[in-house]
């Protein structure tokens, strides 16, 4: 509901989803919304996508892979459009968890044809560095210079 809220809110469309913890790979109704998920662990991964009232007739398909990984694929007009939310495997998990992920996400994506609109959203646990030093346009740490650099 806070999701549904939100979106109303900012006058958002579709939003992309990480860390679910729902189970199953389902669509629910949420006040006239639509929510696609995925996941296969309660209190685990899990990845969805919110679609608005107005575009939620407009979805023709959805791909999923297991708990990481959606894609919801929309006809709006002459335009062929595909959401992907992803939720990449942390620094901490192996490497062939990793490759999994990175696996499916390139065999996902090569599968879309080439005139058809590709946006993505996700968590993709990316790291600068340990510290933002000479990354504070970037970085998503909040620093005392970044915050005098922006807020000035």
């Amino acid at each position: 509901m806070e999701l549904v809220d939100t979106m109303v809110r900012r006058k958002i469309n579709i939003a992309c989803v990480q860390e679910t913890k729902w189970v199953g790979a389902k669509a629910k109704e949420i006040d006239g919304f639509k929510f696609y998920y995925t996941g296969v662990e309660r209190n685990r991964n899990g990845v969805g996508i919110m679609v608005d009232k107005y575009l939620k007739d407009c979805v023709t398909s959805v791909v999923r892979k297991e708990d990481r990984i959606i894609l919801v694929k929309l006809i709006i007009g002459e335009n062929i459009i595909n959401i992907v939310s992803a939720y990449a495997p942390q620094v901490g998990l192996d490497e062939r968890c990793k490759k999994h992920f990175w696996d499916q996400m390139d065999e996902l994506i090569q599968d879309i044809p080439i005139g058809e609109k590709l946006y993505i959203g996700g968590d993709f646990n990316g790291h600068v560095g340990k510290d933002c030093e000479d990354y504070d346009k970037v970085h998503g740490g909040s620093t005392s210079l970044y915050k005098k650099k922006v807020y000035s």
